[in-house]
C-alpha cells in the first residue's frame, strides 16, 4: 500500500469515525459502516449480520439484495463462512467461491449469484463469546480480490463497527428502559386517582395484570394508558 493510499484510509477512517458516533441508532451505524466499506476497499457488496439475543444471525445492513441472498442461505441451513465467523470468532477468506470445498453447496449457490471472492470478519468487543456482536461480509464478482491490504483494512473498519454497534445497541436498550419506566409511571399515576390507592399499590395492581395476561410490564402500561382500561 502507497503512502497516498495510507493518507486517503486514514482520512476516510476519520470520517466513519465521526459518522459513527453522530449516527442515532443502531440501523443508522451499521448503514454507515456498509457504505463506508465500499468506498474503503475492493469490494462490490457489503453487509452486516448481527447476533440477537436466542444466539442467533440477523440480516441487520446489506448494499445489494445479492448480500441478503448470501445470508439468507446460510441462516436457513446454519453452514457456510458467515456462521463459522459468528461461532469461532475468527476471519473466514474465500479467495474464489468457484473452487472452495469448504462449503461446496453453498459455494456453487453463491458463485451462481456472480459472487466469487467473499471476506467475513468477525465483530467483537472482547474475549468472551457472548461478546461477538457479528459479522462484517464483503464480496466482489472477481476472484481473489482481497489481498492482505484489504484484509487488514477490513479488521480495523471491524474494529470500529463493532465498537460503535455494541454502544448503539447499549444506547437504545437504556432509552428503553427509560421509556419503559415513563409508561409504568404513567400508568400507576391513573390508577393511584382511579382507585384512591398509593403507589406500591398501584403498581401491585399492573404487576398482578402483567403475569396473569404473560404481557410484558411496560405493554400492560400502554394498554391502560391508551384504553384507560386493564388487558384482560
Amino acid at each position: 500500500m502507497t503512502e497516498s493510499d495510507l493518507a486517503a484510509s486514514a482520512d476516510t477512517f476519520a470520517r466513519l469515525a465521526i459518522e459513527l458516533h453522530d449516527a442515532p441508532g443502531v440501523v443508522e451505524t451499521v448503514d454507515a459502516v456498509v457504505q463506508f466499506a465500499l468506498q474503503a476497499l475492493n469490494c462490490t457488496y457489503a453487509g452486516i449480520a448481527l447476533y440477537t439475543r436466542g444466539s442467533q444471525a440477523e440480516i441487520a445492513a446489506v448494499t445489494d439484495q445479492t448480500v441478503a441472498e448470501v445470508y439468507e442461505l446460510q441462516i436457513a441451513t446454519e453452514r457456510g463462512p458467515l456462521i463459522t465467523a459468528l461461532r469461532d470468532r475468527t476471519t473466514v477468506l474465500i479467495r474464489d467461491t468457484g473452487a472452495d470445498e469448504r462449503w461446496p453447496e453453498w459455494a456453487d449457490k453463491v458463485a451462481a449469484l456472480g459472487v466469487r471472492s467473499v471476506l467475513d470478519v468477525p465483530l467483537v468487543t472482547g474475549d468472551a463469546p457472548q461478546r461477538t456482536v457479528g459479522v462484517l461480509g464483503l464480496y466482489s464478482p472477481e476472484p481473489d480480490a482481497f489481498n492482505q491490504d484489504e484484509e487488514g483494512i477490513a479488521h480495523i473498519l471491524a474494529q470500529h463497527a463493532s465498537v460503535a454497534v455494541a454502544s448503539a445497541r447499549q444506547e437504545e436498550t437504556m432509552a428503553q428502559a427509560v421509556d419503559a419506566r415513563k409508561l409504568v409511571g404513567q400508568a400507576m399515576g391513573i390508577l393511584m386517582e382511579r382507585f384512591d390507592v398509593d403507589a406500591d399499590r398501584a403498581f401491585a395492581i399492573l404487576k398482578r395484570y402483567s403475569q396473569d395476561t404473560n404481557t410484558k410490564l411496560r405493554d400492560v402500561a400502554q394498554h391502560l394508558i391508551d384504553t384507560r382500561r386493564l388487558p384482560h
